[in-house]
């Protein structure tokens, strides 16, 4: 392990981005849910009844990614798409009774894994953390649409 000691930030990220990834998808596997497919659930758990383009907003995934996430989610009966009022030609999300009731499930299943992978880390350390990592994605969002 000493060896990642010295590479580069965006190698440690990408490493640290699969080993928490492959972590919260081993304690999700007991309800056959991806991170990603969590991912989703939580963002309509927050706000019900979205659109795909905002879910792929909300869940930084690219929309072929999202719609291939949502299919599947459709399949196992967690979400619903019903025809916008405001937009016959649009559709918008809904978790179903039974994605509720996952997503309930999930929740405490993610946060005992967060909590092993944070432990022993001060939360001040924590906090400093996010803020840096949230710079990073302000600068690199300013080079992009630069």
């Amino acid at each position: 392990m000493d060896v990642l000691r010295y590479e580069s930030i965006g190698f440690l990220l990408g490493v640290t981005y699969r080993r928490i990834s492959h972590f919260v998808s081993i304690r999700l596997r007991e309800l056959d849910l991806t991170p990603e497919q969590f991912a989703v659930l939580l963002r309509l758990r927050e706000q019900d009844g979205i659109n795909q383009k905002e879910i792929a907003a909300r869940t930084a995934k690219d929309q072929p990614t999202t719609a291939r996430i949502l299919d599947v989610l459709l399949r196992k009966e967690l979400i619903e798409k019903k025809v916008s009022e405001a937009d016959r030609r649009a559709f918008l999300i809904y978790l179903t009774e039974k994605g509720k009731a996952f997503t309930e499930q999930a929740i405490p299943l993610e946060e005992q894994a967060l909590k092993e992978m944070l432990a022993g880390i001060d939360p001040e350390h924590l906090q400093l953390f996010k803020e840096i990592l949230l710079t990073i994605q302000t600068n690199i969002n300013q080079d992009i649409t630069e």
